[in-house]
Protein backbone atom coordinates (compact mmCIF):
# COMPACT_ATOMS: atom_id res chain seq x y z
CA UNK A 1 0.00 0.00 0.00
CA UNK A 2 1.40 3.38 -1.00
CA UNK A 3 1.85 6.16 1.52
CA UNK A 4 -1.08 8.51 2.00
CA UNK A 5 -0.38 12.18 1.43
CA UNK A 6 -2.58 14.44 3.51
CA UNK A 7 -4.49 17.08 1.53
CA UNK A 8 -3.10 20.58 1.80
CA UNK A 9 -5.61 23.22 2.82
CA UNK A 10 -5.55 26.88 3.74
CA UNK A 11 -7.45 28.60 6.55
CA UNK A 12 -10.13 31.28 6.25
CA UNK A 13 -11.18 32.99 9.47
CA UNK A 14 -14.49 34.63 8.64
CA UNK A 15 -15.71 37.20 11.16
CA UNK A 16 -18.78 39.34 11.43
CA UNK A 17 -18.09 42.94 12.49
CA UNK A 18 -18.71 43.93 16.10
CA UNK A 19 -22.02 45.24 17.38
CA UNK A 20 -23.40 48.58 16.15
CA UNK A 21 -26.37 50.77 17.07
CA UNK A 22 -28.79 51.39 14.22
CA UNK A 23 -31.17 53.66 16.20
CA UNK A 24 -30.19 56.56 18.44
CA UNK A 25 -31.65 57.37 21.87
CA UNK A 26 -34.55 59.24 20.28
CA UNK A 27 -35.46 56.24 18.13
CA UNK A 28 -34.23 57.72 14.88
CA UNK A 29 -32.34 55.54 12.42
CA UNK A 30 -28.58 55.90 11.95
CA UNK A 31 -27.07 55.61 8.47
CA UNK A 32 -26.16 51.89 8.12
CA UNK A 33 -23.30 52.75 5.76
CA UNK A 34 -21.37 54.97 8.19
CA UNK A 35 -22.43 53.57 11.59
CA UNK A 36 -19.42 52.80 13.86
CA UNK A 37 -19.01 50.09 16.48
CA UNK A 38 -20.66 50.75 19.80
CA UNK A 39 -19.02 49.96 23.16
CA UNK A 40 -20.14 46.33 23.04
CA UNK A 41 -18.91 45.99 19.47
CA UNK A 42 -15.49 47.35 20.36
CA UNK A 43 -15.15 44.81 23.15
CA UNK A 44 -16.32 41.98 20.86
CA UNK A 45 -13.65 42.90 18.30
CA UNK A 46 -10.94 43.13 20.96
CA UNK A 47 -12.05 39.81 22.50
CA UNK A 48 -11.72 38.13 19.11
CA UNK A 49 -8.25 39.60 18.72
CA UNK A 50 -7.20 38.32 22.14
CA UNK A 51 -8.39 34.84 21.20
CA UNK A 52 -6.42 34.87 17.96
CA UNK A 53 -3.37 36.08 19.89
CA UNK A 54 -3.73 33.35 22.52
CA UNK A 55 -3.86 30.72 19.79
CA UNK A 56 -0.84 32.18 18.02
CA UNK A 57 -2.71 32.87 14.78
CA UNK A 58 -0.83 34.92 12.19
CA UNK A 59 -2.64 36.46 9.23
CA UNK A 60 -1.13 36.70 5.77
CA UNK A 61 -3.97 38.86 4.53
CA UNK A 62 -6.83 40.81 6.11
CA UNK A 63 -9.81 41.73 3.94
CA UNK A 64 -12.87 43.81 4.86
CA UNK A 65 -15.87 45.14 2.97
CA UNK A 66 -14.80 48.74 3.52
CA UNK A 67 -17.76 49.82 5.65
CA UNK A 68 -16.46 51.53 8.81
CA UNK A 69 -17.70 48.80 11.16
CA UNK A 70 -15.61 46.17 9.35
CA UNK A 71 -12.50 48.36 9.28
CA UNK A 72 -12.76 49.17 12.97
CA UNK A 73 -13.26 45.51 13.87
CA UNK A 74 -10.24 44.41 11.83
CA UNK A 75 -8.02 47.12 13.32
CA UNK A 76 -8.95 46.13 16.86
CA UNK A 77 -8.27 42.46 16.10
CA UNK A 78 -4.84 43.30 14.68
CA UNK A 79 -4.03 45.59 17.61
CA UNK A 80 -4.72 42.78 20.08
CA UNK A 81 -2.65 40.36 17.98
CA UNK A 82 0.24 42.77 17.70
CA UNK A 83 0.26 42.34 13.93
CA UNK A 84 0.78 44.92 11.21
CA UNK A 85 -1.04 43.77 8.08
CA UNK A 86 -2.35 46.04 5.35
CA UNK A 87 -6.16 45.88 5.37
CA UNK A 88 -7.61 45.26 1.92
CA UNK A 89 -11.04 46.57 0.93
CA UNK A 90 -13.26 44.39 -1.25
CA UNK A 91 -16.57 46.23 -1.80
CA UNK A 92 -18.09 43.09 -3.36
CA UNK A 93 -18.46 41.88 0.21
CA UNK A 94 -20.51 44.82 1.49
CA UNK A 95 -23.68 43.80 3.29
CA UNK A 96 -26.81 42.83 1.35
CA UNK A 97 -28.40 46.10 0.26
CA UNK A 98 -31.86 47.17 1.34
CA UNK A 99 -34.31 49.36 -0.54
CA UNK A 100 -36.74 52.08 0.52
CA UNK A 101 -39.14 50.89 3.23
CA UNK A 102 -41.45 53.84 2.63
CA UNK A 103 -42.53 52.17 -0.59
CA UNK A 104 -43.71 49.02 1.21
CA UNK A 105 -47.00 48.26 2.96
CA UNK A 106 -47.06 47.29 6.65
CA UNK A 107 -47.32 43.58 5.82
CA UNK A 108 -44.56 43.86 3.21
CA UNK A 109 -42.26 45.55 5.72
CA UNK A 110 -42.60 42.70 8.21
CA UNK A 111 -41.92 40.19 5.45
CA UNK A 112 -38.97 42.26 4.20
CA UNK A 113 -37.34 42.17 7.64
CA UNK A 114 -38.01 38.57 8.58
CA UNK A 115 -38.18 36.41 5.43
CA UNK A 116 -34.64 36.89 4.17
CA UNK A 117 -33.11 35.00 7.11
CA UNK A 118 -35.83 32.34 7.38
CA UNK A 119 -34.64 28.83 6.52
CA UNK A 120 -33.48 28.05 2.98
CA UNK A 121 -34.19 31.35 1.25
CA UNK A 122 -35.20 31.47 -2.46
CA UNK A 123 -32.95 33.58 -4.65
CA UNK A 124 -35.77 35.94 -5.66
CA UNK A 125 -36.31 37.03 -2.03
CA UNK A 126 -35.55 40.72 -1.54
CA UNK A 127 -33.85 42.22 1.49
CA UNK A 128 -35.88 45.15 2.81
CA UNK A 129 -37.26 45.76 -0.66
CA UNK A 130 -33.79 45.99 -2.21
CA UNK A 131 -31.20 43.48 -3.35
CA UNK A 132 -32.29 39.87 -3.86
CA UNK A 133 -30.50 36.83 -2.48
CA UNK A 134 -29.58 35.89 -6.04
CA UNK A 135 -27.99 39.28 -6.63
CA UNK A 136 -26.06 38.93 -3.38
CA UNK A 137 -24.71 35.54 -4.45
CA UNK A 138 -23.80 36.96 -7.86
CA UNK A 139 -21.36 39.42 -6.28
CA UNK A 140 -19.99 37.56 -3.24
CA UNK A 141 -19.25 34.12 -4.72
CA UNK A 142 -16.94 35.27 -7.58
CA UNK A 143 -14.92 37.23 -5.01
CA UNK A 144 -14.42 34.04 -3.00
CA UNK A 145 -13.32 32.20 -6.13
CA UNK A 146 -10.81 34.99 -6.81
CA UNK A 147 -9.45 34.78 -3.28
CA UNK A 148 -9.01 31.02 -3.53
CA UNK A 149 -7.28 31.33 -6.91
CA UNK A 150 -4.50 33.40 -5.27
CA UNK A 151 -1.97 30.90 -3.92
CA UNK A 152 0.11 33.54 -2.07
CA UNK A 153 -1.62 33.20 1.30
CA UNK A 154 -2.05 30.47 3.91
CA UNK A 155 -4.22 32.19 6.53
CA UNK A 156 -6.64 35.02 5.80
CA UNK A 157 -8.98 37.05 8.00
CA UNK A 158 -12.22 38.27 6.45
CA UNK A 159 -14.29 40.77 8.45
CA UNK A 160 -17.67 41.05 6.79
CA UNK A 161 -21.40 41.09 7.55
CA UNK A 162 -24.22 38.83 8.71
CA UNK A 163 -25.89 38.40 5.33
CA UNK A 164 -22.63 38.05 3.40
CA UNK A 165 -21.29 35.55 5.93
CA UNK A 166 -24.42 33.43 5.54
CA UNK A 167 -23.91 33.40 1.77
CA UNK A 168 -20.28 32.30 2.13
CA UNK A 169 -21.05 29.73 4.82
CA UNK A 170 -23.89 28.29 2.73
CA UNK A 171 -21.46 28.05 -0.19
CA UNK A 172 -19.00 26.16 2.02
CA UNK A 173 -21.62 23.86 3.56
CA UNK A 174 -22.81 22.82 0.09
CA UNK A 175 -19.20 22.15 -0.98
CA UNK A 176 -19.02 25.07 -3.37
CA UNK A 177 -22.72 25.20 -4.24
CA UNK A 178 -25.10 28.11 -4.58
CA UNK A 179 -27.49 28.39 -1.65
CA UNK A 180 -28.51 30.71 1.16
CA UNK A 181 -29.27 29.27 4.59
CA UNK A 182 -30.81 32.18 6.44
CA UNK A 183 -31.08 30.28 9.73
CA UNK A 184 -27.30 30.22 10.22
CA UNK A 185 -26.80 32.54 13.16
CA UNK A 186 -24.00 35.09 12.97
CA UNK A 187 -23.52 36.94 16.24
CA UNK A 188 -21.76 40.28 16.11
CA UNK A 189 -18.03 39.76 16.48
CA UNK A 190 -18.29 36.02 15.83
CA UNK A 191 -15.57 33.87 14.25
CA UNK A 192 -16.02 31.09 11.69
CA UNK A 193 -13.11 28.80 10.79
CA UNK A 194 -13.07 27.28 7.29
CA UNK A 195 -10.43 25.40 5.34
CA UNK A 196 -10.17 25.29 1.54
CA UNK A 197 -8.27 22.88 -0.69
CA UNK A 198 -7.25 23.04 -4.32
CA UNK A 199 -10.53 21.70 -5.71
CA UNK A 200 -13.48 24.11 -5.77
CA UNK A 201 -15.63 21.74 -3.71
CA UNK A 202 -12.96 21.08 -1.09
CA UNK A 203 -14.28 22.85 1.99
CA UNK A 204 -13.84 21.78 5.62
CA UNK A 205 -15.85 23.63 8.27
CA UNK A 206 -14.27 23.68 11.72
CA UNK A 207 -16.27 26.35 13.57
CA UNK A 208 -19.39 28.43 12.98
CA UNK A 209 -20.55 31.44 15.01
CA UNK A 210 -17.92 31.17 17.74
CA UNK A 211 -18.41 34.24 19.92
CA UNK A 212 -15.47 34.83 22.30
CA UNK A 213 -17.45 36.91 24.86
CA UNK A 214 -20.28 34.32 25.02
CA UNK A 215 -19.37 31.01 23.31
CA UNK A 216 -22.66 29.29 24.24
CA UNK A 217 -24.91 32.23 23.27
CA UNK A 218 -26.93 31.70 26.45
CA UNK A 219 -28.50 35.17 26.43
CA UNK A 220 -29.85 35.22 22.87
CA UNK A 221 -32.74 33.27 21.34
CA UNK A 222 -33.77 35.69 18.60
CA UNK A 223 -32.28 36.44 15.22
CA UNK A 224 -30.57 39.69 14.36
CA UNK A 225 -33.41 40.66 12.02
CA UNK A 226 -36.09 39.89 14.62
CA UNK A 227 -34.35 42.20 17.07
CA UNK A 228 -33.84 44.85 14.40
CA UNK A 229 -37.48 44.68 13.36
CA UNK A 230 -38.55 45.17 16.99
CA UNK A 231 -36.35 48.27 17.11
CA UNK A 232 -37.82 49.49 13.82
CA UNK A 233 -41.38 49.13 15.14
CA UNK A 234 -40.43 51.09 18.26
CA UNK A 235 -38.84 53.75 16.07
CA UNK A 236 -41.91 53.98 13.83
CA UNK A 237 -44.23 54.40 16.80
CA UNK A 238 -42.07 57.13 18.28
CA UNK A 239 -42.17 59.05 14.99
CA UNK A 240 -45.98 58.75 14.71
CA UNK A 241 -46.49 59.93 18.29
CA UNK A 242 -44.14 62.92 17.97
Amino acid sequence: MSAYELPKRRRIFLMRHGDVTYFDDSGRGIDPVSVPLNERGREEASAAGREFATQGVRFDRVIVSGLPRTLETARRVLDECGQSVDIEIWPEWEEIRGGHLKNLSTDDIERAFLSVFDGVVPEETQFLGGETIGELLDRVLPAMARLRADASWDTVLLVLHGGVNRALLSHAITAGGRAFFGHLSQATGCINALDVGEKSGDWVIHAINHSPPSPLHTGVRNTTMELLYAQFIKFSRSIRSS
